[in-house]
This record gives structure tokens, sequence and C-alpha cells, in this order.
């Protein structure tokens, strides 16, 4: 583990394996960080804020840092992408273009650093009141498995750029990347203390970050479930979080649109990562009359698509684990007696990777809109498709799920595109493409349980300051 500075084991000993999906291999080991570990990097980065070398460090040299790390990503982007495909399982491309976005993430968020500004209010004559932010303290990170180096990255240089510290915990099954983007901090001049990564399981070190009282916000990416406990624990400490949890994302496919084009981004939203992703368009909703021949193209193409290991670049890389995999095949069993598999739905042998969990691109059809097939997110390449009539019958399926992450709307009629925008409650709304996973600029968070506080984007630096009002009475 990387804590003020230096590569530490944890204070117990213990040491948890971690597994290529491609094969499940054991890759290596990380050590078990439990709660005095998570303590120690905890008051290493309270220290290191109310240090005299880092309230002097000024915030366009936190830039200067920032776009370093940015250039060393850039040079490192081989061996990053290699990493992240060994950890997760993902094809080389996504992985690649994963280690694009934790760049551009750095660069970003370098040109926002000194760019923090405040603003005078008018009260009366005499008085002078303005405000400032100021940075918020110690910002806990937990990052979730599915796309490590991204979020990662997306959150830890929003906060370093508003001059707080920073304690990650990786997810155990994922930790390469943080890793190495840790020696890449430890070349920088930033002061040991700034940034400290804790590897452990989420139920022992995550929960003794969440849950420790000298944190002040907590950013989390994952599951509602953990987001619920997350936030009581941030409740007893009166802390902010920013919370970024599931989602069950809906395609809205009308007679007009770009047929090419649709096919293809309908497919990409739901394959991308092995549909391991919380933005992942998993449900499409197409226009009754339009269904048939939108559904004939989406299965020929699904049936096209290559699946096998990450390493040799295949369309679809394997499911994480064991455990996931069940999860996905216990939604595709149900789907059976529910309604209809139109394509995929089996496990794939790789010949060489008998042991990865590969899972055939798949289109379930005729379920009903409140099964929990259409309900929960299942977090595989798995497609349900409904139909609707009216713009108003494809307003309430796509709001009529607990989620609300991201929607894509397909069609060549701008106003239809503009009403249905207006009122889809989804905190990202893509009009003819479907850029979940891209756009740095881009705020990007949830309506409902898919979360609430926004990464990514200006707007996102306003997660790691709080505001202070200063009035001067000069008459």
């Amino acid at each position: 583990m990387y804590i003020n500075g230096e590569w530490v084991n944890s204070k117990s000993g213990q040491t948890i394996p971690f597994y290529d999906p491609a094969d499940q291999s054991e890759i290596g080991t990380i050590p078990r960080g439990l709660e005095e570990d998570m303590d120690e990097a905890v008051q290493v980065a309270l220290f290191t804020f109310e240090s005299e070398e880092w309230r002097t460090f000024k915030p366009h040299e936190r830039g200067y840092v920032l776009l370093e790390l940015a250039k060393k990503i850039r040079e490192n982007r081989d061996e990053l992408a290699e990493l992240e495909t060994a950890d997760v399982g993902k094809p080389m491309s996504q992985a690649y273009a994963d280690v694009e976005a934790a760049a551009r993430y750095f660069e970003f968020y370098a040109g926002a650093a000194d760019k923090m500004m405040g603003e005078t209010i008018p009260i009366e004559d005499g008085v002078l009141d303005f405000t400032v932010r100021e940075p918020i303290g110690v910002t806990a990170h937990i990052i979730p498995w599915n796309y490590p180096i991204q979020i990662t990255s997306r959150s830890t240089a929003a906060a370093i750029a508003t001059g707080n510290t920073v304690v990650l915990k990786t997810a155990e099954d994922t930790p390469l990347t943080a890793l190495k983007l840790a020696e890449f901090f430890a070349e920088t001049a930033l002061p040991k203390g700034v940034f400290n990564v804790v590897t452990g399981y989420g139920r022992e070190a995550g929960q003794a970050l969440s849950s420790h009282p000298k944190v002040n916000h907590i950013t989390f990416t994952g599951s509602v479930d953990t987001g619920k406990m997350i936030m009581k624990s941030a409740a007893e400490n009166i802390v902010p979080v920013t919370l970024e949890l599931g989602g069950k994302s809906p395609n809205v496919v009308f007679r007009d649109c770009d047929e090419e084009k649709t096919v293809d981004w309908v497919t990409k939203s739901i394959i991308q990562n092995a549909g391991q992703t919380c933005s992942a368009g998993s449900r499409l909703l197409v226009e009754a009359s339009y269904k048939q021949r939108f559904v004939s193209l989406l299965k020929e193409r699904f049936e096209q698509l290559r699946v096998g290991p990450g390493k040799t670049d295949p369309d679809i890389g394997p499911i994480l684990s064991k455990n996931q995999f069940e999860r996905v095949m216990t939604f595709v069993d149900q789907a059976e007696k529910e309604g209809k598999i139109v394509t995929g739905g089996k496990r794939v042998e790789i010949e060489g990777f008998e042991n990865g969990y590969y899972v055939r691109p798949t289109i379930i059809d005729e379920v009903s809109p409140d099964s929990v097939i259409a309900q929960e997110e299942i977090f595989g390449p798995v497609l349900s498709v409904f139909t609707f009539e009216s713009e108003e019958e494809a307003i309430r399926l796509a709001n009529g799920t607990d989620y609300g992450l991201v929607t894509g709307i397909w069609t060549q009629d701008i106003g239809k595109a503009h009403r249905l925008a207006d009122r889809i409650r989804s905190g990202q709304v893509f009009i003819n493409n479907y850029g979940a996973g891209g756009g740095i600029q881009m705020p990007f968070g949830g309506y409902k349980k898919s979360g609430f506080g926004r990464e990514k984007g200006l707007v996102a630096l306003k997660n790691y300051t709080q505001l202070k009002n200063v009035a001067i009475k000069y008459r």
C-alpha cells in the first residue's frame, strides 16, 4: 500500500489474492488493509492537509503536478492498458480508451486548479461581502472494480486540484492501475501524504474509511446497497457524500432514427466492458411498428460479435468473476421462463481459457416492464426489449425504474427528442449518440437510486470545496 509516500504492507501481514478474469489465474496478492491501516492513512492525510507545506502549495503548482501526471500516464499507456485488461478483463482497445480518459481527467482539472473563484455580493453601503471556496479536507475515494483507472483519476484529480488530500480504497479485485498511479505520484513534487492508497476488502478497509471521523468527504461508485451503508456511516460524522450508483439505462428508438448509427451505438452501449458498466444501455425501448426490423438487425449484429480474452482485443471480454457470472446467468435463466431469448444467453468456452467466465451477448424479449429482469441491474451483456406506441408511453417506460443515470434518444425529429429529454428523469440524456463513458467535461451522475452529486466537468470541483462568506464593515 502507499501511505505517506512509502510502500508498506498491512500491519497484520495478511494478504488478498486477485485474479485475471481471462482464465481466473492468480495474478498476485495485495495487502489486506484493516482498520489500523486505514486510520494511519487518514491521519497522514489530515496531517498533510493541515501542514504549512501543503497550505502554501500554490493552486497553479497543483495544476503543474496534475499536468505532469497526465504526461506520465500517456508515456506509460501500453503498460497501463495491459494492467487494466489483466485486472478487469476488458478488451485492449477499451483499456487504451480508459487510459486516455485518465490522462484527460488530470489534464482537465490541472487547468481548473487556479480558477476556483468566489464572488462579491452587494449588501449595503459600507459593507464588502465576498465568498471564497476552500478545500474541504481529507477526501475518501472508494473505487469500483469495473473502471479503476478512470474512476480513480476523475475523483482524485478534482480533489487535489482544489487543495485536498486523498485516501483511496481500491477494489480488491482490480488494484493494479491505482497502485501504478501511486508510483507516478511518488515521482512528483506533491508533499508526501497528499495521495494515499490502501488496499483491502470493502467490508473492512472500505467501512473503516467511510466511517472514519477525520474524513471530510466521501466519493463512492458502486451498488445501491453499499451506497446506503456509506450514507449511514457518513451520517454519523455529518460528512457529505457523492454517490454514483446503479443504472438501468434505456435507449429510446423511433422509426425515423439513423438506422445504421443506432444499431451500432445500441450495441456498443450494452457490450462495453461485457456490460459491466453502471451506464450500460441495458433496456431497448423501440417504436412498436419498427420493432421487428430493428431487433432483427440487432440480433444479426450481436451474433457477429467476437467473445474472448481481453488481450486479444475482442468485442466482448470475460465477466470478472464466478460470482458476477452466476448473477448474470440467474437473470438469464429467469428470462427464459418469463420471456424469450432472441439470441445469446449461453456461456462461451474459449480454448485455452476454459476457466474464464464468458457470456454470449444476449437479447431478451417479451418480458414485463415490471419484471425483475426489466428493473434490476444485471451487470452483464444482456439487453431487454420493450415497445411503445406513443411518446407518452416511451416516457413512461423510460422513467419506469428506480434508476435514472443515462438515456439515449434516437430520432431525426429534434422537437420529439427535446420533448422526451425534458421529461425523462435521467442525469444524462444523449440524443443520437450514447457517450456516457466519455466526455470528461460533461457532469455525470444520477436521479433517484442512481445516486446524487455529479462527477466530471467543472461542477465536480464543488464536491471538494466548502463555501465561506466574508463580510467586511469599512464604514
